[in-house]
């Protein structure tokens, strides 16, 4: 288990990383980061700078900053905004005009409008209504195979359809909010642990973005699968976050096994989506008032909408063992709230999927493949950081607030 903590003294400002739990390392192994002291944003210091005690060597130092950064790459820091200088009072300005008008469409549309039998082209209005309001016109749209400006002669088959499966990259609350604008879909929600998915609403994925990162279901969840949801709505595209948790746009973590059951015949569509300014991203949970800020107090933004091609499920299936755990897991879910004399839900799952869900050798092959093509829509590098590593770095971040 690798936590963060923040050091003091001579140190001052700087992060210090500590394995606890690694037979590899001590409780002195640190690797510091270097913070600007303005602005707190805190920068990995190149590998020749480490700081190694003398009681390890360089190789378990480098071992430890693998397994805690991967490659200088740091998905989880916050993402300041830039300095407003002279034009503060304008920003303050923008943010006062279009908040009354956020606030009134926002919650007419959650609380009532989303009810009613409306349609899927209002809705979608609307929706663009909530995206327009904040200034997000501005889409740089691009798909693999179609060259710009020839997208309404060659667009079939390159973009997602009802009956299709959306693998997105999730970086901020307005993932959810720009597909469901285009694409109308189903949201779910994926864990690391399982290859079920929990259905959740288009508000329930917006909080999602800004919630606090889960390893394993909330007690009481309904999981399903993508096979049974696609049947169930054969007219919907189904979104799927498989990294779990929201990052920086630094880096691609690694993906949930939801993807892995979906028919072989299923297309399944990475899209990646980028922001700029990039200040609306929310890697850290609970930044709700600097999130509506950073969305509010800028003249424009612009979402940067890249497909790639299609990826189909042609792995084998899995081992009955696992499809087994997973029921298993699914139906302790549903019979822990009935049964007080249970143990708790954080203690029984922990003992019960500690481990990564099992998957084979063709079916990681898939996973690589989605994986890589988020990296390349996103020009970023795929890491080695899981959702427990960026909880122990949210409760170091929170830590540090204090």
């Amino acid at each position: 288990m690798v936590t963060l903590s923040i050091c003091s003294g001579r140190r001052r400002g700087h992060v210090t990383i500590n394995s606890l739990h690694s037979p590899l390392t001590t409780p002195r192994d640190r690797i510091y980061f270097c913070t600007r002291p303005r602005h707190g944003e805190v920068f990995p210091v190149p590998r020749s700078r480490f700081v190694t005690p003398e009681s390890t060597t360089v190789s378990q130092t480098r071992t430890l900053a693998n397994a805690a950064i991967g490659s200088g790459i740091a998905p989880f820091f916050p993402v300041s905004s830039q300095p407003a200088g002279f034009y503060l009072p304008v920003h303050i300005f923008l943010f006062l005009f279009k908040l009354p008008f956020f606030i009134t469409v926002t919650t007419t549309y959650f609380l009532f409008l989303q009810w009613f039998p409306l349609g899927s082209l209002v809705k979608k209005a609307i929706l663009w209504m909530i995206l327009g309001i904040p200034g997000i016109w501005w889409i740089d749209l691009q798909i693999d195979g179609v060259k710009k400006g020839s997208l309404a002669k060659k667009h079939e088959g390159r973009v997602p359809e009802p009956s299709n499966v959306i693998a997105s990259s999730f970086t901020s609350p307005i993932d959810s909010l720009y597909l469901a604008a285009i694409f109308d879909p189903i949201f779910t929600v994926s864990y690391p642990h399982t290859r079920q998915v929990e259905y959740t609403s288009l508000f329930g994925a917006i909080l999602r973005a800004l919630s606090k990162p889960q390893e394993y279901p909330s007690k009481g969840a309904k999981m399903t699968d993508l096979k049974t949801l696609l049947e169930e709505h054969p007219n919907r595209c189904i979104v799927v976050f498989p990294e779990c948790t929201t990052t920086n746009g630094r880096g691609i973590l690694p993906f949930s096994p939801s993807l892995l059951t979906t028919q072989p015949r299923t297309k399944i569509f990475p899209i990646s989506l980028r922001y700029s300014p990039t200040d609306i991203m929310t890697p850290v949970p609970g930044q709700y008032w600097s999130f509506i800020w950073n969305l509010l107090s800028q003249p424009t933004h612009c979402i940067r909408v890249r497909i790639a091609e299609v990826v189909y499920n042609t792995s084998k299936p899995t081992d009955a063992a696992v499809e087994k755990k997973d029921k298993y897991l699914t139906n302790f879910l549903d019979t822990l709230g009935e049964d007080s004399a249970m143990t708790s839900s954080s203690d029984t799952l922990t003992s019960l999927s500690d481990q990564p869900a099992d998957v084979n050798a063709d079916e990681k092959r898939i996973l690589d493949k989605v994986g890589e093509a988020l990296a390349r829509l996103g020009r970023v590098k795929r890491v080695g950081l899981t959702v427990k590593d960026k909880a122990a770095f949210v409760e170091a971040w929170s830590k540090r607030r204090r």
